[in-house]
Order: structure tokens, then C-alpha cells, then sequence
């Protein structure tokens, strides 16, 4: 079994972010991993030193989801959203705020299968240019790229 460890970051449209990232993993497992907060604490931590102590996932149309991030020093960070679609093992469509300050995004991601592999596409839609220009100076291409290979690593012990 080959791994691509490649995530690739592509902006799409003026105001989009596509993030795409193939597993070693099965498709329910990969969705799962993204949407079951048992999983989603292991690996959604970005830099190091990081914790999750929040993770709230209401998996539904209408359902709203809450995250908190930690640093040692106590500091927080926290997102929140809205399930706008579901549809299991493929996709999908929520909205994403990081509170006051930030603009909310709307993320689709998708969970495209490939026999024992699957392959992650995430995008986000800001509501302008200026907007996604200011969230990719954040540094959350490292925080995401790092997560990802935590990610990658889970998975192969979950399977």
C-alpha cells in the first residue's frame, strides 16, 4: 500500500480554499473520522502542542457543532457551525465560524472512495477575497498540513 503524504492547497475561486488529501482508509472511516468526536479529538489539533477539550457534533441538517483548541499555556481558540447537508460516507456542507472578527465560511467536503482509499476534498467559501487572503496568513495551511498527518497516522491504527 502506497501513501501520497501530498496535501494540496489550491484556491480555486477569488474567495475559495480547496484542501485535498488522499488515506489509507476506507471510506466510512475517513467520514467518520471527521465527524464522530471520539475520532475528531485524536487528530484535528493543528500545531503541536495543542488539545481538544470541546467536541460537540449534532451530525444533522440543522445540527450545530462546537470546538475548543487548548495550548499549554491555557490559551483557547474555538469554531463553531452548522450542519447544512449530511449525506453518510460522502459529503458534507456545513458553515464554519471562528467567532468574533472572522468571517463565517460554508465548507463542503467531500469523501471520495477508491476501493480501500479515500480521497478528502475539503473547500471553503469565504464572503470575499480580502477574507480568504486574511484566514491563509493565519498560518492554518501548517495547522491543517500537521493535522493531516495525524490524521493519516490514526487511521492506519483505527483500519
Amino acid at each position: 500500500m502506497t501513501t501520497d503524504t501530498t496535501t494540496s492547497w489550491t484556491t480555486p475561486s477569488p474567495v475559495g480554499v480547496a484542501v485535498t488529501r488522499t488515506f489509507d482508509a476506507p471510506q466510512k472511516l475517513v467520514f467518520e473520522a471527521f465527524t464522530k468526536p471520539e475520532h475528531v479529538v485524536h487528530w484535528m489539533l493543528g500545531p503541536d502542542g495543542w488539545t481538544m477539550p470541546v467536541c460537540e457534533i449534532d451530525l444533522r441538517p440543522g445540527g450545530l457543532w462546537h470546538m475548543v483548541w487548548r495550548r499549554a499555556d491555557g490559551s483557547e481558540m474555538a469554531m463553531t457551525g452548522e450542519y447544512r447537508e449530511v449525506t453518510p460516507w460522502s459529503r458534507t456542507v456545513q458553515t464554519e465560524s471562528w467567532g468574533p472578527g472572522w468571517p463565517s465560511t460554508v465548507n463542503t467536503t467531500e469523501f471520495i472512495a477508491d476501493g480501500d482509499r479515500t480521497t478528502v476534498v475539503q473547500t471553503m467559501e469565504y464572503p470575499s477575497q480580502a477574507d480568504r487572503d486574511r484566514a491563509l496568513a493565519t498560518g492554518m495551511k501548517d495547522g491543517a498540513d500537521t493535522s493531516y498527518e495525524r490524521l493519516a497516522d490514526y487511521l492506519a491504527t483505527a483500519v
